[in-house]
């Protein structure tokens, strides 16, 4: 039987690792972002790997894009068995210099926009005994002085997670999180040339250095997160329910 997923912000980096794992694992995907052209090569992508895609290019940050996205994917596909809530990255800086329009923005994406999807697929993952998984991040257990933003919104979506998988008890939908640490993304890879370029060493050096400061094993690798989110999305792990895993090589410490 055909598994059908929706992901968003899975025009790149975790989100587009997650489709291309998800689609090799069966899946049929419902591609959420807002850049369209970017979904069409992600798309191509899970073609290759032999299963239908739908780029759906929206902007989550809009009232409507939740039950636009979820309607698209029904219509296309034909179901919804897994929501990967993805989407959403915010400001970075010192408390002072952020703006309140920085704050509005960082909740408009990541957590409203994980709340509308839930809202709006819902009742399809409910029909079909799915599964929800949110991706979320480290900030929500360790804040940081530049990180108020992300560690409010993460912390958000933590509860919220939370909060559904105690619905989804009662509605047969298990729902679970992931708190990634340091991934290997473009963002990152971002602050890995500014500091090659600063400090004048090569990338494997600056990668090392950032993990060695963070106290952790290793930087994560895109692939390491969709490997858990297909685990946690799989008739093995149907007994993981309500749970967030922090996949971060060690950096939290807390219990």
């Amino acid at each position: 039987m055909t598994r059908t997923a929706i992901v968003t912000g899975a025009s790149r980096g975790i989100g587009r690792g997650i489709a291309l794992r998800l689609a090799a694992e069966g899946y049929d995907v419902a591609l959420v972002a807002r850049s369209a052209d970017t979904l069409q090569d992600v798309a191509k992508e899970v073609g290759a790997a032999g299963r239908r895609a739908v780029p759906l290019a929206l902007d989550l940050r809009q009232a409507d894009a939740g039950d636009r996205a979820v309607a698209g994917a029904v219509e296309a596909l034909g179901g919804v068995d897994l929501l990967v809530n993805n989407a959403g990255a915010t400001k970075r800086g010192d408390f002072f210099s952020l703006t309140e329009e920085d704050f509005q923005d960082g909740f408009a994406l990541k957590f409203h926009g994980a709340v509308r999807m839930t809202r709006a697929a819902w009742p399809h993952l409910k029909a079909a005994g799915g599964a929800m998984v949110n991706i979320i991040g480290v900030g929500a257990r360790n804040p940081s002085p530049d990180f108020t933003i992300g560690g409010s919104v993460n912390a958000a979506c933590a509860n919220f997670a939370k909060a559904m998988a105690q619905i989804g008890t009662r509605d047969g939908v298990r729902v679970n999180a992931v708190h990634p640490g340091l991934v290997r993304t473009d963002r990152l890879m971002v602050w890995v040339r500014q500091a090659m370029e600063k400090d004048g060493l090569d990338e494997a050096s600056v990668l090392a250095r950032m993990a060695a400061d963070s106290e952790t094993t290793r930087i994560g690798e895109v692939e390491d997160i969709a490997a858990l989110v297909a685990f946690l999305a799989s008739p093995e792990a149907s007994f993981i329910h309500g749970s967030i895993v922090d996949i971060d090589g060690g950096r939290t410490r807390g219990m």
